[in-house]
């Protein structure tokens, strides 16, 4: 369970700069709980990049480096705090890369066996690390092999996951080559809360809407481009993402097309009626 912020935006900027320094500040405080590891992809024309380190954010210079740095016109960050048993390690640490496609998970899909048994065994092959995250996202590049096409594999991906495992939270992102893909699809998952008062001796440190809209993300534009971000801000300016979507942007253009996993859902199940 995790925090994220992504941008696709017209040229080459920091994080720093896109977030300002009071966001900035208050984007790396939520190291208070999610403090198990760090990590950003940014896109290049050479290909996606990434970094990572199961160090804190905010005791890891390489992350101030980068983050201060105009890497990419797309990318974004992730900020780790580990699911409960699973280790804190280079290999669990977000994001994970396959193909130029790059991607960091928000939530916990469990049980993970069920997970990884939707996988093929040359996606199994891929696996290096023990999350659940690392499986999502090989089923979900999986399926983008098998429909040879970005925005039909994730769609069905999405759409088996929703109906697989209801109450877990999918919330993502994923970049690749051309596209940013966002994904907020949660509305059944509860909030951390127990593991969250865990941390805390006072319910008021808690970072904001963790305890009521942990999976909650927002979205605004600017004259930079499109940002996205995970609950804990608390910033004016932001727009909260509908309900159980996901998107894809384009790198180039900066289109936003829709992608609708839950209507897939419903088409899947007449098919197999059929």
């Amino acid at each position: 369970m995790c925090r994220l912020f992504g941008y696709v935006t017209e040229s080459p900027c920091a994080v720093a700069d896109l977030l300002g320094e009071e966001g900035l500040k208050a984007f790396t405080s939520l190291t208070s709980v999610h403090s198990d590891g760090w990590g950003m992809a940014w896109h290049t024309p050479d290909g996606t990049c990434t970094t990572s380190s199961p160090r804190s954010a905010d005791v890891d210079e390489t992350y101030r480096r980068h983050v201060e740095a105009p890497l990419s016109n797309a990318g974004f960050v992730h900020l780790r705090w580990a699911t409960g048993g699973l280790d804190v390690r280079p290999e669990n640490t977000h994001p994970f890369l396959t193909d130029g496609a790059a991607f960091a998970h928000n939530g916990h899909i469990s049980p993970i066996a069920e997970l990884e048994a939707l996988l093929t065994p040359e996606s199994r092959a891929r696996l290096r690390g023990d999350t659940d995250s690392e499986r999502y996202f090989h089923f979900v590049h999986q399926n983008v092999e098998k429909y040879g096409d970005e925005a039909e594999g994730v769609t069905r991906a999405l759409a088996t996951l929703v109906r697989t495992f209801p109450r877990c939270s999918l919330n993502a992102l994923m970049l690749t080559r051309t596209h940013m893909f966002a994904i907020h699809i949660n509305s059944r998952a509860d909030s951390p809360l127990r593991a969250l008062r865990e941390l805390f001796d006072d319910e008021d440190e808690i970072p904001p809407r963790h305890t009521t809209e942990y999976f909650a993300m927002d979205y605004r534009r600017t004259d930079h481009g499109l940002e996205i971000v995970s609950s804990g801000l608390d910033q004016p300016g932001w727009t909260p993402v509908p309900a159980d979507t996901a998107v894809m942007v384009d790198l180039a253009t900066r289109e936003v097309t829709r992608l609708d996993p839950i209507a897939r859902l419903g088409a899947d199940a007449l098919e197999a009626r059929g």
